[in-house]
C-alpha cells in the first residue's frame, strides 16, 4: 500500500513523506544529478524534466534498493535509460514526398532579393546624408517617432526637424542610386 505524497485538494494539508531518507537524498544530491542530466540533453529544461522522471522511478523503487550508498548509480542508470527511451520515441516531423513544396509567391510579385537590394541602396543613400539630417530621418522613419518626439530627443525645435527632414527627403529623391526605384 502506498501513502499519498501530494497536497490534498480539500483541506490543503500535506501528507507526511513515507521516505524521509529519499527527501534528504534528493536535497543533498540534486545539483550533482542535475549536472548529469544536463550532460545527457542539450536543453536545460529537458534536463530538469529528465531528472524528475528518473527521481520518480527511484522513489517507486526506494524500498527495494538495499544499499542506499549506491543510489547515485541507480539514479544515473535511470537517467540514461529514460533518455534512451525518449530518444527512441522521438517524433519525426519530416516526410518524404515526390515534389518539393514551394512557398506561395509574395503579393505583387516582389522578389526578396530585390527588396534587400532596395533596402541596401536606401541605407547607403541615408548614410551619405549629413549627420544631423541622417539622425532626423532615422528617428522619424526608422524609429517611427513623431516630429515632436524627434525634436525632444535631439534637443531642437519641431520646425528644425520639419525643415531638416524635408531637405533630407529632397536629397534622397535626387540620389542617382535610388533612381532605379522610381
Amino acid at each position: 500500500m502506498t501513502t499519498p505524497v501530494c497536497t490534498s485538494a480539500s483541506n490543503g494539508m500535506r501528507w507526511p513523506a513515507p521516505y524521509p531518507s529519499f527527501a534528504s537524498y534528493v536535497r543533498a544530491r540534486q545539483p550533482v544529478l542535475l549536472r548529469t542530466a544536463r550532460s545527457l540533453t542539450a536543453n536545460p529544461s529537458d534536463a530538469e524534466d529528465l531528472l524528475q522522471t528518473a527521481l520518480a522511478k527511484t522513489y517507486v523503487a526506494w524500498e527495494r534498493i538495499e544499499d542506499h550508498r549506491a543510489v547515485d548509480g541507480y539514479v544515473r542508470r535511470a537517467l540514461v535509460n529514460t533518455r534512451t527511451s525518449q530518444w527512441r520515441k522521438r517524433r519525426v516531423d519530416e516526410f518524404a514526398c515526390d515534389e518539393l513544396p514551394e512557398p506561395e509567391p509574395l503579393p505583387g510579385g516582389t522578389d526578396p532579393a530585390e527588396q534587400q537590394a532596395l533596402h541596401d541602396a536606401m541605407w547607403r543613400a541615408i548614410m551619405r546624408l549629413p549627420a544631423r539630417q541622417r539622425a532626423m530621418v532615422v528617428l522619424r522613419y526608422y524609429e517611427d517617432l513623431s516630429e515632436a518626439q524627434t525634436a525632444e530627443v535631439l534637443g531642437v525645435s519641431v520646425g528644425t526637424v520639419k525643415s531638416a527632414v524635408s531637405r533630407a527627403l529632397g536629397k534622397l529623391r535626387e540620389d542617382p542610386e535610388l533612381d532605379v526605384v522610381r
